[in-house]
């Protein structure tokens, strides 16, 4: 075989394995156990400390910011009071890992005591009772140790995301510009408008309401959009309406318009979501003729103002499951034409659904509201239609104009 020198044999005997074979065993034997240690640190959360370079350069600098509060406190301690540990506490709690954060908390309580112990035999020495002002009070130790709770817990929870703490809110601005990228509808030809907004529920930057739009079909003279409200409302649904938000951007074109619901549908039931359903309205509207069709997974009807007679009307279809109920669901549209002068607009229930009242009376209002409205025209109404109607309401809310001029 390779690797044998030519007329030798193994050095074995026949009552076992050599010291040599028994030595590597017991290696072998040790390393595993290391390995599985290791292993069994990291999913504690306790194996912080390999490949942690910039960590530890932050802990050296926040373990030597202490012991110089410390001399500046004994020093001038009318100008650096005890309390000031609670800097590098502080940063640690913001740029350490929780096990490194606790031996800079270690630190920190070893210079508290001695403040304490210095500022205690300078009062004995000097026999001042007014020289306890400048001491570690019980205030002062509670303030310091509050704040180290606080940061540790600060520190756990940036540990579990595993984001840096100037990293987690760039990902949030991120993804809330991605949200909000994708809710925009697309340029228009001459003859058409649409004009969106949102509004997340208590001033939140995340809402469960989303907007998917995009031009298809030949020469993209379609406009397909779906208007969505996920269950749940503000941070709660922002994660699942920009899961969905995507998803719903890569089917919306892909497929033909009566596919697009039930693909959607199949996709909530596969995420398994405890809260995992959701509304929709599609609406894909021709460009050229003004023809469209509202396809409703349990949605609010569209609502269609005539540019001749100055009437709304209802444009409600045989109404559909709602989202991510059951699978093998159908979706019924309803058609209708947009001619010129005519406005259709899509909401979701944030905008008409008053505590107390039937749907009915809410949308009767908004529409009453949008016809004040028309005198100036729609451009930017649909912003103005939600400070009007729901401004105050704690809910998303999401409204969407198209009009044809």
């Amino acid at each position: 075989m390779a690797g044998r020198t030519p007329g030798r044999t193994p050095h074995t005997t026949a009552t076992g394995p050599t010291a040599s074979a028994a030595g590597e065993t017991v290696g072998a034997r040790l390393r595993g156990r290391i390995r599985r240690l290791r292993r069994r640190l990291r999913r504690t959360g306790v194996d912080y400390f390999r490949g942690a370079a910039p960590d530890w350069f932050a802990f050296a600098l926040m373990l030597v910011a202490v012991p110089v509060l410390v001399a500046l406190n004994v020093w001038i301690p009318a100008w650096i009071p005890p309390t000031a540990l609670v800097l590098p506490v502080l940063a640690g709690s913001l740029l350490l890992r929780p096990a490194t954060l606790v031996l800079l908390y270690a630190a920190a309580a070893v210079g508290l005591s001695t403040e304490s112990v210095i500022h205690t035999g300078e009062r004995v020495a000097s026999d001042n009772p007014a020289a306890y002002v400048y001491g570690v009070t019980p205030g002062a130790a509670l303030v310091v140790g509050a704040v180290g709770i606080a940061g540790l817990l600060v520190a756990q929870f940036r540990s579990r995301v595993g984001v840096p703490w100037r990293g987690g809110g760039t990902m949030l601005f991120d993804l809330r510009e991605r949200l909000r990228v994708q809710s925009q509808v697309p340029q228009l030809p001459e003859g058409w408008y649409a004009d969106m907004a949102l509004r997340p529920a208590g001033g939140q930057s995340f809402s469960g309401d989303f907007v998917v739009a995009a031009r298809t079909g030949s020469a993209r003279r379609t406009l397909e959009v779906v208007l969505a409200d996920v269950s749940g409302k503000g941070m709660d649904a922002g994660s699942r309406a920009l899961l969905l938000s995507g998803a719903f951007g890569g089917l919306l074109g892909s497929l033909p318009a009566h596919d697009f619901l039930p693909a959607a549908n199949g996709y909530l039931l596969r995420q398994d979501w405890d809260e995992g359903f959701a509304t929709a309205v599609h609406l894909v509207l021709d460009l050229d003729t003004g023809q469209y069709e509202l396809l409703s997974a349990g949605h609010l009807p569209g609502m269609q103002r005539l540019g001749g007679s100055g009437r709304w009307e209802l444009r409600e279809s045989a109404e559909g499951p709602l989202l991510g109920i059951y699978d093998g669901a159908k979706f019924e549209g309803v058609r209708g034409t947009l001619d010129r002068g005519d406005v259709l607009m899509l909401c979701t229930d944030g905008m008409v659904e008053v505590p107390g009242r039937d749907l009915t009376e809410g949308m009767d209002r908004l529409m009453g509201e949008a016809d004040r409205l028309v005198a100036g025209g729609f451009r930017g109404s649909a912003g103005r239609l939600i400070e009007r109607v729901a401004k105050d309401v704690n809910d998303d809310r999401a409204v969407l104009l198209v009009w044809r001029r």
